[in-house]
């Protein structure tokens, strides 16, 4: 399919209806996050207030709880959040004593840089060995990736986080252990961003590595079974040809799907990594509203990553489609 009969109407109209219904969805989750807010047992006053609020009297703690709107119901707060948030005002962090949307253009691009470059790794990577391991079904490295492919799919992120921590930075003392420059410097240079990124990215990429090469895997070894494979095998096409011209079309669909499913796994995945690293992108951001009730943070964050989730599945679906015209784009 060449670039001048792209099915961009198509693609347009599907992009559109997702966009609507992404609308309820996105509002119904932020008034999740309040509802749930109000009927938890963290006080967004006395986790404002700090240690101050040990020693506070309770007229004090209550003038504060008026002026933070603790006081109201949730259901009032909610709409008065919803209302600046359309304007564009997302509300003052309580955690971070800043304005949200400070927050949020400060830690998006460290978290999108981390995000981008290990699931492209883990994409990338991961199709390759699947590749490479349905040639030989029942092989050697067939068996070794696959073996190994679950044994990462199995390990915490966390886990495995602190484990490259002691092995590279503290055993080997090749890569630093976190943060995002070198202690003694006071200015974000490339080079620094660069190598203290490939420890987390690398962590983060092999927490999603094992499913693009199993999927991968078992795709193509499928599509070497269909007639069409075999015929350009009974052709006498050479094996590289067939695999690449051939198999892998078909096979990859499978991978397209992955997209927009493991968005979830992948914010996931990035809050405990950027925590263990010390990263500070907007998974770092969340645990720090959480532990201390910012509520207004967090449902900024929480609308955040469900639109990254839509979006992923959007994605996916357009990439399936263009690939398998069959599916066409009606969803």
């Amino acid at each position: 399919m060449t670039a001048g009969r792209l099915p961009w109407a198509a693609m347009a109209r599907m992009a559109g209806r997702r966009s609507l219904a992404a609308v309820p969805v996105l509002v119904t989750v932020t008034l999740g996050v309040f509802a749930v807010a109000a009927a938890s047992p963290f006080d967004p006053v006395t986790a404002y207030a700090g240690n101050a609020g040990l020693t506070a009297t309770e007229e004090n703690l209550d003038q504060l709880r008026a002026n933070l709107g603790a006081d109201q119901p949730f259901t009032a707060r909610w709409w008065q959040w919803l209302g600046s948030a359309l304007s564009g005002d997302l509300g003052d962090s309580t955690a971070l004593r800043r304005p949200v949307t400070d927050v949020i253009a400060q830690r998006l691009g460290w978290s999108a840089l981390l995000a981008a470059a290990a699931f492209a790794a883990a994409l990338l990577l991961g199709t390759a060995l699947g590749v490479l391991a349905a040639r030989r079904r029942g092989g050697r490295f067939d068996r070794w990736v696959t073996s190994a492919a679950y044994a990462l799919e199995a390990a915490p992120a966390f886990w495995l986080g602190l484990l490259a921590i002691w092995l590279f930075a503290l055993h080997l003392g090749a890569l630093p252990a976190g943060g995002l420059t070198d202690t003694a410097s006071d200015t974000v240079t490339p080079g620094q961003v660069a190598r203290h990124l490939v420890l987390p990215a690398a962590v983060l990429a092999a927490t999603q590595l094992p499913w693009f090469l199993l999927y991968a895997r078992q795709g193509v070894a499928d599509a070497l079974d269909e007639d069409h494979v075999r015929g350009a095998r009974a052709r006498g096409l050479r094996e590289r040809t067939v695999l690449l011209h051939h198999a892998l079309r078909s096979g990859m669909l499978p991978v397209l799907t992955l997209i927009g499913s493991r968005v979830p796994e992948l914010i996931t995945g990035a809050l405990l990594v950027e925590t263990v690293f010390s990263w500070p992108g907007i998974a770092a951001a969340t645990v720090q509203a959480a532990l201390a009730a910012d509520f207004s943070l967090l449902a900024a964050l929480t609308v955040l990553a469900t639109a990254a989730v839509l979006l992923g599945n959007l994605l996916s679906d357009l990439l399936y489609g263009l690939a398998d015209p069959r599916a066409g784009f009606d969803g």
